[in-house]
């Protein structure tokens, strides 16, 4: 998505006759349906102005494509300011990071920096201006088949229009690298022209905004997974570029891991929600701290993402280092103190207080992660606990640190990568599912791929179709029916009669390696085999266990298949604490629909058993996203 493109004669022309502001507001409530904010209308006001100084120069072609706020495909991210044309080798796109900035510190992380970002926010750490724009242009590389299928070369910059050179924001030390890859601009009539002298450097010829259209209305790359690129990253390969607040959370990391002592311990609580990079930075800090010779382990309760991980690997690692660098949550009921410099968590939601086959080892995995480590970083989504036994909730987190006497940092991430990076879906799930109350009460066909299907059959038929492309996409159900099969092979487990469905749980033949298994197509997935990891398209078949009665959203805990662990004893509980209790299961419940229907990158569908629950969420979709046709 693109909020506004044209040549520059047209811009030019919207800036002095219009009020760009205004224009590009007015276009942005037309494509998102929401209102631009305040800070954003001012920064359109003034740094728009700006570049409209830069373009007043006879040397840049009048029919140069002039482009604001673009959507980098798959994610979240905008691109400020773009402009296309072509120079006798091929076609140009230079991507332009505009910043009202004024002043700056120096960071001695790699590639941030100090600043106040917006309005009278209190100074933070960030990535700098440069890094923001030569990773963006590495995100449209990577997402954008235009790009790649044309050969179009992305050249970066960053303008800060208002900043006077200091020797901080231009650092030779701290910032050279990225300044290289993306020059930077600053206040002055001298920068304004080199910015000028810059852009007719890299476009001779203007293209009337052709590229930028072509761009927008190009097909998506298919998408880069972790698992696909694990191979790569294990071997210190640059797989994935970290953008914003995941280049934060990395490099503060990092930096607390090499501090931490025995006597200090450090403890990082790393929050963000599904897509967000949780598991990419895991993996990432992985490869770096082991490569500076920290003693360091990934570590998750769930074992599918270990599963798959070290398939993946087998072949290329020997399996003794495979597995020193991988181990599940339950490991260290005997670990020495700091044994490790770093234990790197994923999933930290899904920790249990007791460890072993019959969870009766240990004291508190928390507190034995933290005991084991110099360090330890826990990614951590309070919104994916699933189970009764979960306990690693973000507060929990805190206090066994706070235990410990270690010194507590807290990040946070933002940066949406899954369900096509729809901030907006997220939204409207959250809200739907009565997780939180948002704005989000309807979904547009042009924000994600979400359909609701007519039959399980249908579902899995159109998964299946998806699946020949890439064998990334697959059907998984909330746990409703009994696991038959596993004493009855020739038994199905997930039947719906009324539909002529019948389907095995994926429980026996593939286990954990389920979601890349290349047969498990035919099979029904759930939340415990495919938590932590990622497809394409993914087909949710949703029970009983979630419906609508009253126009009100409600779960149903009896619903449940017996054989369900999740939610294990809660009758019992119920006895002692009914209150609590049904509350915590309510909140299992949705919990686990919204981790099933947010595993898709690039589309969700739908199969609801109760069809007013169904009639629910189609009442919640904007009419053309309702076809069930492939």
């Amino acid at each position: 998505m693109i909020v506004y493109q044209a040549d520059k004669t047209q811009f030019l022309d919207d800036h002095d006759n219009r009020d760009i502001e205004s224009v590009i507001a007015a276009k942005y409530l037309q494509r998102t349906g929401r209102y631009s904010t305040e800070a954003e209308y001012r920064s359109w006001k003034n740094s728009l102005g700006e570049m409209a100084k830069v373009l007043r120069d006879p040397g840049i072609p009048d029919n140069i494509g002039v482009g604001v706020e673009f959507g980098i495909p798959q994610t979240s991210k905008r691109i400020d300011f773009i402009l296309s044309g072509r120079t006798d080798e091929g076609p140009k796109l230079i991507i332009v990071e505009l910043k009202q900035w004024s002043e700056a510190k120096l960071s001695p992380k790699d590639g941030l920096v100090i600043a106040r970002r917006g309005g009278h926010a209190p100074e933070s750490e960030g990535t700098h201006p440069c890094y923001q724009a030569w990773s963006y242009a590495a995100l449209l590389e990577g997402f954008n088949e235009a790009v790649y299928e044309r050969n179009v070369a992305l050249n970066p910059c960053a303008y800060l229009h208002n900043y006077v050179q200091d020797g901080v924001i231009d650092d030779p030390q701290h910032y050279g690298d990225y300044i290289r890859k993306a020059p930077l601009f600053l206040k002055g009539e001298a920068e304004r022209q080199r910015l000028r002298d810059f852009i007719k450097q890299h476009v001779k010829y203007g293209d009337n905004a052709e590229l930028i259209y072509e761009i927008e209305n190009g097909r998506i790359k298919p998408s880069k997974a972790l698992v696909d690129s694990l191979v790569g990253l294990m071997r210190g390969n640059q797989e994935f570029v970290l953008i914003d607040d995941q280049k934060v959370a990395f490099e503060s990391a990092v930096t607390l891991a090499t501090r931490a002592s025995g006597e200090k311990k450090q403890v990082a609580i790393i929050q963000g929600g599904p897509g967000t990079g949780k598991s990419i930075i895991a993996i990432n800090l992985l490869v770096r701290l082991s490569k500076q010779g920290l003693v360091s382990k990934y570590v998750s309760k769930n074992a599918a993402p270990r599963a798959v991980y070290k398939a993946k690997l087998t072949g290329t690692f020997k399996q003794t280092a495979i597995s020193n660098l991988f181990s599940g949550s339950g490991s260290f009921v005997e670990t020495a103190a700091n044994a490790f410099d770093a234990l790197i968590v994923d999933e930290a939601h899904r920790l249990n207080e007791k460890s072993g086959l019959y969870g009766n080892l240990g004291e508190n995995q928390i507190k034995e992660i933290i005991h084991s480590s110099k360090s330890a970083i826990f990614f951590v989504d309070d919104d994916q606990v699933v189970t009764l036994s979960d306990i690693g909730h973000s507060a929990e987190l805190e206090k066994w640190a706070h235990a410990a006497d270690a010194e507590v940092t807290h990040m946070q991430l933002a940066s949406q990568f899954r369900c096509g990076g729809s901030d907006a879906y997220m939204a409207w799930l959250d809200n739907t599912l009565g997780l939180r109350e948002t704005a989000n009460t309807t979904l547009s066909p042009d924000e994600f791929d979400f359909r609701v299907m007519d039959s399980p059959t249908e579902l899995h038929e159109l998964i299946a179709e998806r699946n020949v492309i890439n064998n990334k996409s697959r059907v998984v159900a909330g746990y409703c029916w009994d696991w038959v099969s596993k004493k009855k092979p020739d038994q199905f487990d997930v039947v719906i009669p009324e539909h002529g469905y019948a389907k095995r749980w994926n429980l026996d033949k593939d286990g954990s390696l389920w979601i890349v298994a290349p047969d498990s197509i035919d099979e029904v997935g759930c939340i415990h085999t495919c938590q932590g990891l990622e497809l394409d398209y993914v087909g949710v078949i949703v029970g009983p266990d979630l419906v609508v009665r009253d126009d009100a959203l409600t779960t149903v805990p009896e619903a449940r298949s017996n054989m369900d662990r999740s939610i294990r004893g809660w009758k019992s509980m119920m006895k002692q604490s009914p209150e609590e209790t049904r509350q915590r299961v309510d909140r299992i419940i949705r919990n686990t629909y919204k981790t099933l229907m947010t595993r898709g990158m690039k589309g969700c569908y739908v199969y609801f058993v109760d069809a007013d629950t169904a009639s629910y969420f189609r009442e919640t979709i904007k009419p053309s996203s309702l076809t069930c046709a492939s």
